[in-house]
């Protein structure tokens, strides 16, 4: 019987975080992290071997990972949008966005280090479309797309037996997407749009490559509708 490895997802209550944690739970112990206790707890029912970690991910200390001895899989999928023009927002914006978006992703992979190196796991950085070009509008949420990249890429050099890999998702028809249509004014049209689940396929598909094999970057473009 093949071991379970263990996974913690972030923003795991809804959207591409759930449906990362469906697509690992057969093969997966998952931790669900989030805000939303009663949708953890839901899908923590659902999925067997998952448990519910309602967190603010901004302030995770070392003692609220004390359980996580050795983890296999991180997916940071947590992320906010907040959308204007330069001119118009003001710093505390841009400041919330870095803190949830970049922060919070480098101070749960520093404090998960030891249970990955034990594990030789991968870590799994869900960035965006934005992360690999700015739009007009899109300054402080690119802003952290971009440096979360760039994170990303100087973690694969420092731990290089780790895997580490971002993938850059075109628009997902998810509860976020819709807000982010109606920051733009514009309609939200979830048939243009990639599903949760084929993010989370994507996902999938670099966790299982061979151990010859290291997808370092994926990109996802809906097959209709807008690219950025």
């Amino acid at each position: 019987m093949t071991e379970r490895r263990s996974a913690l997802v972030t923003g795991a209550s809804r959207g591409v975080g759930a449906a990362i944690a469906r697509v690992l739970a057969p093969t997966h112990d998952v931790i669900l992290g989030g805000r939303d206790e009663n949708a953890l707890d839901a899908l923590a029912a659902e999925l067997p071997g998952a448990r519910p970690w309602p967190v603010e991910l901004t302030r995770v200390t070392a003692a609220d990972l004390d359980a996580v001895d050795r983890l296999d899989v991180l997916v940071h999928s947590a992320g906010v949008t907040h959308l204007g023009p330069i001119a118009g927002q003001p710093i505390e914006v841009w400041r919330r966005t870095m803190e949830l978006n970049l922060f919070a992703v480098v101070e749960l992979t520093r404090l998960l280090l030891p249970a990955l190196r034990r594990a030789g796991g991968h870590v799994l950085c869900v960035n965006s479309g934005a992360g690999q070009r700015a739009n007009p509008g899109w300054a402080s949420y690119a802003a952290s797309k971009f440096a979360l990249r760039a994170f990303a890429d100087a973690l694969r050099q420092e731990e290089p037996e780790l895997r580490v890999t971002t993938v850059y998702p075109g628009r997902v028809a998810t509860d976020m997407q819709r807000g982010v249509r109606e920051q733009e004014g514009g309609a939200y049209e979830p048939e243009k749009y990639l599903t949760a689940e084929s993010v989370a396929r994507a996902v999938l598909a670099a966790i299982e490559a061979g151990p010859d094999a290291h997808l370092t970057e994926l990109t996802l473009r809906p097959s209709a509708g807008p690219v950025t």
